[in-house]
């Protein structure tokens, strides 16, 4: 009789992985903590195509940042910052009223959660925001609709929706 142990099984199937008491609490943690963190619970706005931007603007152009001006508030547990972009216009694709010779200023925000619990479901508002001589194309919208509130009736422009701003190779003056 030949005495070679015979080699052991081990079962690491699921239901040996829910059978033993920390598994039972931490299991259920380690999923609950994904769903909580993962990027769609945060509620961000969804990219518009650039026929919806097109679409929802009232008008379109393209240009130049000359400047961009901000302020910062805090609004309960949300810290805002509010900008204005001036913007030498290079093309005016859709809408009237827009002088090329002046600069258009363009309105759009971002915000972050400060407060002590998690983030609720929301946006954090305009995404790929430019910085100063960056040649873009912007979607606007002007006492309408911006992709975030209907009360945008104070005569201004403001970039549509999260992302109302497509970058433009830059062009070379002559």
């Amino acid at each position: 009789m030949s005495h070679i142990a015979e080699p052991r099984r081990y079962n690491v199937g699921i239901r040996t992985l829910w059978e033993t008491p920390m598994n039972r609490i931490a299991l259920p943690l380690v999923v609950l903590f994904l769903i909580a963190f993962s990027p769609s619970a945060s509620g961000e706005k969804v990219s518009m195509s650039p026929e919806q931007l097109r679409k929802t603007a009232t008008h379109v152009i393209t240009g130049t940042v000359s400047h961009v001006f901000q302020r910062s508030e805090t609004v309960n547990d949300w810290q805002y910052t509010h900008y204005v972009a001036e913007i030498r216009v290079g093309d005016v694709e859709k809408g009237d009223g827009i002088d090329q010779d002046r600069p258009l200023y363009a309105s759009y925000w971002k915000r972050r959660w400060i407060g002590k619990t998690l983030v609720p479901p929301s946006t954090s508002g305009h995404r790929g925001l430019p910085a100063e001589g960056d040649t873009l194309r912007i979607y606007l919208a002007r006492d309408a609709y911006d992709g975030f509130t209907r009360s945008n009736d104070d005569g201004g422009f403001n970039v549509i929706g999260a992302n109302g701003f497509e970058a433009l190779p830059k062009t070379t003056s002559k």
